[in-house]
């Protein structure tokens, strides 16, 4: 049987670098989806809602007749002693949010929704990783935000670039900071009946 497209319903680089680094070339396929319409305040439901948002907003415009398609929504948000954070909007808002995250920990959700076109399914997950953020100083702050870096980012940083210099410890999945769990994303596979191996590039 021949493999479903994998498809990517995000237009974040870091995810399609971390799949691509693991085998997978997607096809990615940004999702216009307004997440300003969604309103929770428990962050693992949050990002599923997000996450599921962006995947059906793909899978309505792909055929349904011939649904050799799996589609990868993902979101993330950064959860701060019980407030729930997302990209920060300007500059002093990264600065004052890395004011209040520098020696902290915080909790960086991530949620993954797969659908499968051929067999009709959706599975809806979410995948949480504590942060240990250094005690930078204001002048590493305001140098790190002058990057532009955080500006992009849900937490406000990007732990694969600049931003991996202010995070001491995390506890859990690390490529979910990044982005995506790939461990979580092999278990969702597996749950569809498929073999992660298979989408791997020849």
């Amino acid at each position: 049987m021949q493999r479903p497209r994998f498809i990517l319903a995000s237009a974040s680089p870091a995810r399609r670098r971390l799949l691509q680094g693991a085998g997978i070339d997607p096809v990615v396929m940004p999702s216009d989806f307004d997440e300003d319409q969604i309103v929770m305040n428990n962050a693992a439901e949050l990002v599923q809602a997000l996450a599921r948002g962006k995947a059906e907003a793909i899978a309505a415009q792909l055929p349904h007749d011939n649904a050799n398609w799996l589609i990868l929504g993902c979101d993330s948000v950064l959860a701060l002693h019980g407030e729930i954070h997302g990209k920060p909007a300007h500059a002093q808002e990264a600065i004052a949010r890395w004011q209040q995250m520098r020696g902290r920990v915080g909790e960086l959700y991530t949620g993954h929704v797969l659908i499968d076109g051929r067999q009709g399914k959706t599975l809806s997950r979410s995948q949480m990783t504590q942060v240990q953020f250094a005690k930078v100083s204001d002048r590493q702050i305001a140098a790190y935000v002058a990057t532009g870096e955080p500006l992009n980012c849900a937490g406000c940083f990007a732990l694969e670039g600049q931003g991996g210099f202010f995070v001491e410890q995390l506890v859990g999945c690390h490529t979910n900071v990044i982005g995506l769990s790939l461990p979580l994303l092999r278990s969702m596979l597996a749950d569809l009946d498929y073999d992660i191996i298979d989408f791997w590039q020849p």
